[in-house]
């Protein structure tokens, strides 16, 4: 007979004596079982102890968490949290140099448990921490320790950042000026300003204020590549709390300290591997970069402004520079609409017309004008020659950059703030001081090529542009290096390339429709739906490494979770690092029934996901999160690390518990092995056709064997 749902079986540990195995009754409060250890123990004063765990982050157990001891666990007997935070306080404050070392180091490690921090910081503790910074007079491991005390404390959200003072502010940022500082010092100075920074408006003129930009870039040429993210760090967060009037400014600071050439120099062509947090900074630092551009991506063209029509005068003046200029108004403005037809664009009297939506708004006008005055012999060839060509096959170059510019806002995600996890940066931008220019130029280029190709007219505008959406999106999925490497990957990209990349996807999505593999494909769908079902469930029993999500992004803790064998058990612990290859299952040191398993749930139900912030809860996190919920009333919680292993995990937990799968992979999955079954299989048939009477029914090969492993 199984024992009850509310006994956990734990063993206890103290130091210099024998473990207590006991059967934990979850009904019982806390304190007494608490209790009845010391009594095992003869210690008096159980109120002075609690339990925490013995391996991993050895938190405490509290009333609220005590339902997440598992049987087998091995708990230990410790000073209560209160206890525990008055000692430390007291060390701290002590005149030995040697006793207050030991007692920061402790403290810096305890500062992560919840339960602690929150007897600490009602203790006065952080201020206490602030006054030790304040003074000056730590330096080297005690001021690393107590930098990083104040900053696991901070980070649990019990105390407002506004709390903090102007004196402690200015030693924090002397940290970060000083020439020479020791490393684990300054990481932790730049992270708490950049705390500082994202959760105060008001810390944030302080900091900005204190901190200069040029001293910032002074960071990222060293060869720790730590230091060159947490530098950036508070770049992106000094830039993205910056009022609208200051971004400009700052980016052209940036602009004039060399910010882009410094960093692909030191950081994405240095002599190390880009990690994920380095790569997630590059990627906001773009966003925030190109999303500059949205104040003029959103303004419209007044008609009536002298100084925006002028610019479509100069246009007009580069492309036709060599016609002489008739004195009578009336040629004048006949001859200008007809260059304004032949320019491309849409209202040739008054093309400042073609300008008042937005977006793209005057970001086009500026993409042109940048072509027509950098790249002048390319704008004259595009607008020359297809003013030359026949009627119907002219590309209209006005139109065609207005849709363009509109394009590439789209697909670098223009005026959108950064998604929290996201590493999709693009080297080639951070190449030119004037990048997203350069990248506009490419694609008119690549655009008017395409229309060549294609033989196009004014009728198929739409399918041109959706032919060059295609071309830039799957150019920069190659994350070229260089604007050169993605002219070259563009030329390679031409429309017969696309179309038979085209032809290639349909053909192996199989979009046949006769009778006869209509009715192939249902007789064979269950066998490959229950292949495709085994493989998911080998995967889960290989098992996966996930990233625990917490305040503190930058120092990642992993865990891993997988199927036993016997597909009765999902087994899981905490891991220090992502591991390399497949985690033993003796490693694993929690684990769940699969019976009792209730439900998954995914996205925005997840328990993890409703209790996020807002601004934490994007939709990139939205889309990879899943739960387990299980009994009684318990939750195990996931952030897949992609979309593959998202897919892979709902749909193997859905195989267990007997549901249907659902996932986009399932269905590629499923549409490509029908594909490839099929295909073996019409090899087999001697004629098929699609007679009025119904179908031959195909033979079964003779020999067949057909496995297949998603990997």
């Amino acid at each position: 007979m199984p024992p009850p749902a509310d006994i956990v079986k734990v063993a206890i540990e103290w130091p210099g004596a024998n473990a207590q195995l006991i059967e934990m009754d979850q009904k019982r409060p806390l304190s007494s079982i608490i209790r009845e250890v010391c009594d095992g123990w003869s210690l008096s004063g159980s109120e002075q102890f609690a339990l925490r765990y013995a391996d991993g982050p050895q938190l405490y157990i509290t009333e609220q968490s005590r339902s997440e001891i598992k049987n087998g666990t091995i708990l230990r007997l410790a000073i209560s949290p209160a206890r525990a935070a008055r000692q430390l306080l007291e060390r701290i404050q002590s005149h030995g140099i040697d006793a207050r070392l030991e007692a920061l180091k402790e403290l810096a490690k305890l500062s992560a448990d919840p339960t602690f921090a929150a007897e600490f910081i009602n203790m006065e503790g952080i201020g206490t921490l602030a006054r030790l910074v304040e003074s000056g007079t730590h330096f080297g491991e005690m001021l690393a320790f107590t930098l990083t005390a104040f900053l696991e404390l901070m980070d649990h959200g019990i105390v407002s950042w506004d709390l903090i003072s102007l004196s402690f502010i200015k030693q924090i940022a002397g940290y970060v000026n000083q020439p020479m500082v020791d490393v684990s010092i300054l990481q932790r100075s730049l992270a708490i300003l950049e705390s500082m920074v994202l959760n105060s408006h008001s810390l944030y003129h302080r900091v900005a204020q204190e901190i200069t930009v040029g001293q910032l870039i002074g960071h990222l040429q060293v060869s720790n590549q730590e230091i060159q993210t947490y530098a950036i760090a508070l770049i992106n967060a000094l830039f993205l709390k910056a009022p609208e009037d200051r971004r400009q400014e700052m980016a052209s600071t940036l602009a004039q300290k060399h910010l882009r050439s410094i960093i692909l120099n030191h950081v994405i062509r240095g002599n190390r591997p880009i990690k994920a947090e380095m790569a997630h900074q590059l990627y906001v630092l773009q966003v925030l970069t190109f999303n500059l551009l949205e104040e003029r991506m959103m303004t419209k063209m007044d008609p009536n402004d002298q100084a925006q029509r002028d610019i479509i005068f100069e246009l007009r003046r580069i492309a036709f520079d060599g016609e002489n200029d008739p004195t009578g108004t009336e040629k004048r403005k006949a001859m200008y609409t007809k260059d304004y037809k032949m320019l491309g664009f849409t209202n040739h009297v008054n093309p400042a017309m073609d300008f008042t939506q937005t977006p793209p708004g005057m970001l086009a006008l500026d993409n042109m004008l940048y072509l027509a005055k950098v790249h002048q012999d390319t704008y004259i060839r595009i607008v020359l020659e297809n003013s030359s060509r026949e009627d119907k096959h002219e590309c209209p170059f006005g139109r065609c950059a207005i849709e363009l510019t509109r394009m590439l806002c789209e697909i670098l995600q223009v005026g959108e703030l950064p998604n929290e996890g996201c590493n999709d940066y693009h080297p080639m931008f951070f190449t030119h001081d004037r990048a997203w220019e350069e990248f506009f130029c490419v694609c008119i280029q690549l655009l008017n090529k395409t229309w060549k190709e294609m033989r196009a007219t004014a009728e198929d505008f739409i399918k041109v542009m959706q032919v060059v959406r295609e071309q830039i999106t799957r150019a920069l999925a190659m994350k070229p290096s260089s604007l050169d490497q993605l002219k070259n990957k563009l030329r390679g990209l031409n429309y017969s390339e696309i179309l038979r990349l085209r032809q290639s996807e349909r053909m192996s999505q199989d979009d046949f429709q006769s009778p006869p593999i209509i009715e192939l494909r249902e007789r064979i769908q269950p066998e490959i739906l229950e292949l495709i079902k085994q493989q998911r469930l080998n995967r889960l029993c290989e098992g996966s490494c996930f990233r625990k999500l917490g305040n503190r992004r930058r120092q990642e803790k992993f865990w891993f979770c997988r199927l036993s064998l016997n597909h009765k058990v999902l087994h899981y612990g905490d891991l220090d690092e992502s591991p390399q290859g497949e985690v033993p299952f003796e490693l694993l040191s929690d684990k769940i029934p699969v019976s009792d398993i209730k439900s998954v749930v995914t996205g925005k139900d997840c328990p993890h996901m409703k209790e996020k912030s807002a601004l934490k809860q994007n939709k990139e996190v939205l889309e990879l999160a899943f739960s387990v919920l299980y009994d009684p009333d318990e939750t195990l919680n996931f952030v897949a690390p992609n979309k593959y292993e998202y897919c892979i995990w709902t749909d193997g937990l859905c195989a267990l518990l007997g549901r249907e799968m659902g996932s986009d992979l399932t269905r590629s999955d499923l549409d490509t092995l029908i594909s490839m079954e099929m295909k073996l299989r019409l090899l087999d048939l001697e004629n098929i056709t699609i007679p009025e009477a119904p179908p031959p029914v195909p033979k079964e090969p003779s020999s067949y064997n057909f496995a297949y492993n998603y990997s």
